[in-house]
């Protein structure tokens, strides 16, 4: 929820005496997406924690702090984006929202994707994006030559819904792209988006990501592993306490992976583990399966599986295991999509399908030549995504 206070971005350029895969943009601009809450965010995350019950959504998405000029309270903040006539720009584009996508998209321009994650992939020019929370996508914008009419157009973003039950801030935020020195009057051109429900428009995006795998940049995809992990996503539900609580059946929300919800320990993970005391803190017994298999995306599912329990768990690994991890969708209350974070590492997004993943047919399909090397991805409603990485970071 850092991203609900003060947030900005970190650009990394190319290191010294190299350059980018293509031209020199004339300016490099960020573009932040993200949500707005009228109520104190301390005072939601405490009702959360003491209640367990969803976080509400907010009260407007927004493009660089901005909802945008539809609203009346923004009108005079909403960001403003002065571009020459026949340059090139560079934007930045980071979700930073809590759990949306966003589709986003320039009326009257076409943007080229050149990065995801701090990746280089194969350029690709498209009208829109779709961008999951927490991941960064780079694309370049050509601006129009001196002849062209019009001189503002609206940036704008819109939140992809991925369960139909969940609330959402299906408003849009709005930015304004303005020609220099062209005449400003009139209403802004504004861009076709995909409808919030339109995950199609989303998959058929992200299936175009693919990394630029050039000599100068290669995708060191590991072609054999050492170890298969398969993990079950789900947002469940845990027995209140102190009934009741304020999620499904008085119960309390809580995520898991492979049945297991996450306990904050009170001594660091790493550092037991160091001191060789980890056996105090956490267990290293976190499965590579789920515990109990089932159809794990079946319309409907024993009321059973919906209730997990807290610990902590860690999967020890030999430096330079190579890993492959299958996030696995479920349908546990509803089903959703789930952005998934590996951190201090980014790893190639191999594979990924509608369904349950099939360990006999499914890596047959893997793209092992120039997939996106990412450090976050969603997995899909009812889907799943095949990671690869190698272990090669310990920390600190």
């Amino acid at each position: 929820m850092d991203r609900a206070t003060v947030h900005g971005a970190f650009i990394i350029r190319p290191s010294h005496g190299t350059t980018y895969p293509f031209r020199k943009p004339h300016k490099e601009i960020p573009i932040i997406l993200g949500e707005w809450w009228n109520e104190d965010i301390r005072k939601l995350i405490a009702d959360v924690l003491s209640t367990g019950s969803d976080f509400p959504p907010s009260d407007a998405n927004t493009i660089n702090g901005q909802p945008g000029d539809r609203f009346p309270c923004s009108s005079n903040g909403t960001f403003r984006l002065p571009i020459e006539p026949g340059e090139t720009y560079m934007l930045h584009i980071i979700n930073a929202a809590l759990t949306n996508g966003f589709f986003f998209a320039i009326a009257g321009h076409r943007l080229t994707v050149v990065s995801s994650d701090g990746s280089y992939t194969k350029p690709f020019t498209a009208d829109h994006i779709f961008i999951d929370p927490g991941q960064t996508m780079t694309v370049l914008l050509k601006a129009r030559g001196r002849d062209h009419s019009k001189a503002r157009y609206y940036m704008a973003a819109r939140a992809l819904t991925t369960n139909a039950g969940a609330p959402l801030d299906n408003r849009i935020a709005t930015a304004v792209l303005e020609y220099i020195n062209a005449s400003s009057s009139g209403h802004p051109d504004f861009p076709t988006l995909p409808a919030n429900n339109d995950s199609s428009a989303a998959a058929a995006y992200t299936a175009r990501l693919r990394s630029l795998a050039s000599k100068e940049h290669p995708a060191d995809v590991p072609r054999n592993i050492d170890k298969r992990m398969i993990v079950t996503l789900a947002v469940n539900e845990i027995v209140c306490k102190k009934a009741p609580c304020k999620g499904p059946h008085g119960n309390r929300f809580a995520a898991s992976l492979n049945n297991i919800s996450f306990e904050m320990p009170r001594t660091d993970i790493l550092g037991a583990y160091y001191r060789s005391t980890i056996g105090s803190v956490a267990t290293t017994d976190f499965p590579d399966n789920p515990p109990s298999p089932f159809n794990f995306t079946a319309d409907n599912l024993p009321p059973e599986l919906a209730l997990t329990a807290r610990g902590t768990a860690v999967k020890v690994l030999a430096y330079g295991t190579v890993v492959e991890v299958v996030f696995q969708g479920t349908t546990i209350l509803g089903g959703d999509s789930h952005p998934m974070h590996l951190h201090g590492f980014s790893f190639h997004a191999v594979g990924r399908g509608i369904g349950n993943f099939d360990s006999r047919q499914d890596p047959a399909k893997y793209n092992l030549v120039d997939p996106p090397y990412q450090h976050t991805v969603s997995v899909p409603t009812n889907g799943w995504v095949a990671i690869r990485f190698r272990a090669v970071n310990p920390g600190e």
